[in-house]
């Protein structure tokens, strides 16, 4: 089964689920990431519209393009899904937040050499993290925890607010947001269905004929059943390349033989047909040709 299912979904599906329900520009998704914002804010918009989108797609990480950005009320703000503990999201949504600022400044006619103060929204870098590492409801990441040499003086800092998404946290935030509610719980479903001895596929499929019986998203998961699971086996994939990295040593880049070891991350991923060849660039750190050539290389000796 798990075969026949991945086969029938091998279109190439760029989004996660999370940004597919938030970050779309749909109303059902203009209204559930209002209700999210208000739920996350203690605030109480009632006009979808003012949330301005501001995304950036396939930005700097393989899993870029799950961030979701929005301009309310002079704060942007940058939502961001995790299953893989990443202790370096403050590092990534500097980078992030700076391609942002230099979209809304230019959109602005703003000039930051200018003799007159440039105003910028506020950011805020929210992480929701539904992965196993046992924490508390939300913690935050600094990151001058990074620098090489200790600086307490918080001149060079920035923040991402973690929120812990695993079910027995955030129940408030879960009561008062049921999008966000309906999401972790269809994603926590198919932990569960994997822990209980399904295969991935078998899990995926049980999970959203779940999601369809109990109505999540108002019927969102029965009209887009298709591209759901296909979201979901590409976030699975991802993962599956995630552990290769580490299982090679190559993430923290102290190896002997640091190219012929990104080779063979590379190797593996074609082989393992994980991701597009931009995104295995990505991973392994090997130019796009030479990505590329090594995709080539693959047919001809498979033929």
């Amino acid at each position: 089964m798990e075969n026949e299912l991945s086969v029938s979904y091998q279109r190439e599906y760029k989004d996660r689920l999370f940004k597919f329900i938030f970050g779309q520009e749909s109303d059902d998704s203009k209204k559930w990431r209002l209700q999210l914002y208000n739920a996350l804010n203690g605030t109480n918009y009632n006009d979808p519209d003012a949330l301005k989108i501001n995304t950036i797609e396939n930005v700097i990480y393989m899993t870029m393009h799950n961030d979701i950005s929005f301009l309310v009320d002079s704060q942007m703000t940058l939502f961001e899904q995790q299953s893989s503990w990443n202790p370096n999201m403050p590092l990534r949504g500097l980078f992030y937040f700076s391609q942002l600022y230099q979209i809304y400044l230019t959109q602005n006619d703003e000039n930051v050499i200018s003799s007159q103060l440039v105003k910028i929204p506020t950011p805020k870098f929210v992480v929701f993290y539904n992965g196993t590492k046992d924490d508390p409801d939300s913690w935050k990441l600094k990151l001058s925890t990074a620098f090489e040499h200790p600086d307490e003086s918080g001149d060079f800092e920035w923040t991402a607010t973690v929120i812990n998404m695993n079910p027995e946290h955030n129940k408030r935030l879960h009561k008062n947001c049921k999008p966000l509610y309906h999401y972790n719980s269809f994603v926590y479903r198919i932990k569960s269905n994997i822990d209980n001895g399904m295969s991935r596929d078998e899990a995926i499929e049980k999970a959203v004929d779940f999601a369809i019986k109990e109505n999540f998203l108002d019927g969102f998961f029965k009209t887009q059943r298709a591209e759901i699971i296909g979201m979901i086996l590409t976030e699975f994939d991802e993962e599956q390349a995630h552990r290769i990295w580490r299982k090679d040593g190559y993430i923290d880049g102290r190896n002997e033989g640091k190219k012929e070891k990104a080779e063979e991350v590379a190797s593996n991923m074609i082989a393992m047909n994980l991701g597009t060849s931009e995104q295995i660039a990505q991973a392994s750190g090997l130019p796009l040709e030479k990505v590329i050539k090594l995709q080539e290389s693959k047919q001809v000796s498979a033929k």
